[in-house]
């Protein structure tokens, strides 16, 4: 090959993410240099942070450039290496975006093994997302046996992961999702106590409904109205993992009316980016991976087909439409 295709960000949303945000290009497989690995991504990872980046206004990381290649994460394999340690036909993990191909210096990538797990499971519960749970869960939520966890977006890749470790530590958790297929996956499949369809209307009601000894610690990936509903429930000395604010990613106003049950239950809040955690990382990974060979830990995903239908994954990805973690295939 001497091209490949790749997907940029041509212009900056206004509100609501659209195609034309996107543009698809041809362009030359790059040189690989001294300590650089050519990959042949085969699957990409779609996730909510790559909203935050699509704008300007000021976060925890730079902006996505304008006319440059879609930052993402991505599971592929060697094509061609001036590493030492990375040899074609290996599987590795890395950030080389919306992209068919890409080369990176071996530092900055993952050499994984395909052969037990698949290939696109480190992406997902063995990848970010996975250890996004885990040290939210552990590290922060701190949940001791028998009390009561929350989690929103219950049924996503990071929710689901967090839902099936603290009921692996004797919690009882609670969900939150949209609509019954997804609330019936979460208790049927993954063994939540309950799972709260937010669609249904009658959010307040129901969750309160679902945890009559109120909630000890609550992992929040959603903002916005569930997390207005889980606050006066929260029972004192609550701990509370901010993973992410999906609700206001297009703008819209998050203002927590609640916020006086943080002073008057003595909540802790704590947000946290788990890329600032590497050092834990091979803690982790390793104990995820053992819960998944061991059979305790299950996943789902919804993969779209080619690189040129990430644009329409992704804008479903921030309205819900997926289920578990949402990918991309693209060879």
């Amino acid at each position: 090959m001497t091209t490949f295709q790749r997907i940029v960000l041509a212009s900056r949303p206004r509100g609501a993410v659209r195609l034309d945000n996107f543009r698809l290009e041809q362009v030359e497989v790059p040189q690989v240099g001294d300590g650089q690995v050519l990959v042949r991504n085969e699957y990409l990872s779609l996730d909510p942070y790559m909203r935050g980046r699509m704008s300007e206004a000021k976060s925890y990381a730079a902006a996505q450039a304008l006319d440059e290649t879609m930052l993402g994460g991505t599971a592929g394999v060697v094509v061609a290496s001036r590493h030492p340690r990375f040899a074609v036909g290996e599987s590795v993990v890395g950030m080389l975006g919306w992209a068919e191909m890409g080369v990176a210096h071996g530092d900055t990538l993952r050499k994984v093994d395909a052969s037990g797990v698949a290939l696109s499971a480190y992406l997902g519960l063995l990848g970010m997302p996975g250890m996004t749970a885990w040290y939210g869960l552990n590290k922060i939520m701190r949940p001791i046996k028998g009390e009561t966890v929350l989690v929103s977006a219950a049924s996503g890749a990071v929710g689901s992961a967090v839902g099936q470790l603290a009921k692996l530590q004797g919690c009882r958790v609670v969900g939150i999702a949209g609509g019954p297929e997804k609330c019936a996956y979460v208790v049927g499949q993954l063994g939540f106590g309950a799972c709260i369809d937010y669609k249904a209307g009658n959010l307040a009601a129901d969750l309160a409904a679902a945890v009559p000894d109120g909630i000890d610690a609550l992992f929040e990936n959603v903002g916005g109205a569930g997390f207005d509903a889980a606050l006066p429930l929260m029972n004192a000395f609550g701990r509370i993992a901010l993973c992410g604010l999906i609700a206001g990613y297009n703008g819209d106003d998050l203002a927590v009316r609640n916020m006086r049950f943080m002073l008057t239950s003595r909540l802790s809040v704590r947000g946290f980016i788990v890329t600032e955690h590497l050092d834990l990382w091979p803690q982790g990974l390793g104990e995820l991976g053992a819960l998944v060979a061991a059979g305790k830990l299950t996943y789902r995903e919804t993969v779209a087909p080619g690189l040129a239908a990430a644009p329409e994954a992704f804008i479903g990805l921030l309205q819900g439409r997926n289920f578990g973690k949402q990918l991309v295939k693209l060879t």
